[in-house]
């Protein structure tokens, strides 16, 4: 069955007559994650397009989406909120920059609040 998913993914060539023809299947390029000292993350608020809501934005993670989790994770039983990722974003529910930015210090990160 995941090779059925795997025929979907190909980039390039659509037929070859070439019986020793290997296709290209487009793979997932995440960048390797950097160390926290060299991560520049930021921390601001943000409630455009979330109805008047107030939510906590960590932006400028380089790496892997496990790791990412991981970060969210740890911000979001530090901080006693909800929160997601989505595009490379933290996401937390209300504002907690201080909180954050405190945490992630902490852990080693090197991170700014902005705005």
């Amino acid at each position: 069955m995941a090779k059925k998913n795997e025929w979907k993914n190909r980039e390039g060539v659509v037929y070859s007559t070439n019986q020793d023809f290997n296709y290209e299947f487009a793979g997932s390029d995440e960048a390797p994650t950097l160390p926290p000292q060299q991560q520049n993350l930021k921390v601001f608020l943000d409630k455009n397009g979330r109805a008047g809501k107030q939510v906590t934005l960590v932006t400028g993670f380089i790496g892997k989406l496990d790791d990412l989790e991981l970060l969210t994770k740890l911000l979001k039983s530090k901080c006693g909120v909800g929160g997601s990722f989505k595009n490379g974003e933290i996401i937390l529910q209300g504002d907690l920059r201080d909180k954050v930015v405190q945490a992630l210090v902490k852990e080693g990160y090197k991170a700014k609040r902005v705005g």
